[in-house]
């Protein structure tokens, strides 16, 4: 009896190794992209917070001082710099989120050819938000009469003068929440559009036997559910790009920081410090507090469209 179960076991001891061995051979590429691009970035960054480097000299050990003197001396981040973070985050994160799933419903209840259109144009601004920034965004709020606001305001007689939109604080940071929204479509929203499209139609149908009522309904009760991976992936998204969108308030004033720090994000902070004040250890740390609040962030989004166990 033995004899042969023995053999038996080799060849299965033998097929599973076999399996390991290919599926490692398969993670292989992405495991060094994953360690080159993100591990080790991550790694050296946390080991640079904990550093004096100014890009010149080699590195000194710094111990806690950096993440000391965020949390007690930088007066700038706790009075502008995170509220104003969490602020653009909390508008631009969950808004452009709730805008994405509902303009990917919409467009899911249309024909497939302009649905196909009305997609790309609201996908291309998150491509070339940059340049739209620099071209359409600035004109139009352009801080003389060439302004494309300005003019209408004065035509109109509503002002008396140019307004500085993108140089006067109290009108800096709606401004590029606005522009954010509008280039919020990006790829969560072709997830949702693409989730939304593939929930079987069946489902629906029978929900409607069932006692459903109306659209409503069906997007609390069936759409949302049997959208769960989907949701998820475009709930990290949201937080991540907000979090990360610093580069257009700098784009709309032209400056960093920028006018009393008004439009300023985190990573602007981090750019300031990295590569105006080459102070690379205080940028560290900082990059690592931005890395923390994103991981925490993203939990939450896991708690609410993670499947539960």
């Amino acid at each position: 009896m033995t004899k042969t179960i023995q053999p038996r076991r080799l060849k299965r001891i033998g097929e599973t190794t076999k399996d390991g061995l290919t599926a490692l051979w398969l993670l292989l590429p992405y495991g060094i992209l994953f360690s080159l691009f993100i591990a080790v970035p991550v790694a050296m960054s946390i080991g640079l917070s904990f550093t004096h480097f100014n890009v010149v000299q080699t590195p000194k050990p710094a111990g806690f001082f950096n993440y000391i003197t965020m949390l007690t001396q930088d007066d700038v981040f706790f009075r502008n710099i995170l509220p104003n973070t969490i602020q653009f985050a909390l508008l631009v994160g969950p808004g452009g989120y709730i805008l994405s799933f509902l303009l990917a419903w919409i467009l899911a209840q249309i024909r497939p050819l302009p649905r196909t259109v009305f997609a790309l144009a609201l996908y291309t601004p998150s491509m070339a938000g940059g340049v739209f920034i620099g071209f359409i965004w600035r004109t139009l709020f352009a801080g003389s009469q060439s302004g494309y606001i300005n003019a209408l305001l004065l035509q109109y007689n509503l002002i008396d003068k140019p307004i500085q939109f993108l140089q006067e604080p109290a009108y800096l940071m709606p401004i590029m929440i606005i522009v954010s929204l509008w280039s919020s479509m990006g790829i969560g929203f072709l997830a949702m559009l693409a989730g939304i499209l593939n929930v079987n139609e069946e489902v629906y149908e029978a929900a409607y036997i069932d006692g459903l009522r109306n659209r409503f309904q069906e997007i609390i009760y069936i759409t949302i559910p049997s959208l769960k991976p989907q949701m998820l992936f475009g709930a990290v998204m949201a937080i991540v790009g907000a979090f990360n969108n610093g580069a257009i308030g700098v784009a709309l004033s032209g400056v960093n920081p920028t006018p009393q720090y008004a439009g300023s994000l985190i990573i602007n902070h981090i750019e300031d410090y990295a590569f105006q004040r080459y102070e690379m250890g205080y940028a560290a740390a900082l990059s690592v507090a931005l890395l923390g609040i994103v991981w925490l962030f993203s939990k939450i989004a896991y708690k609410l469209f993670g499947e539960k166990d």
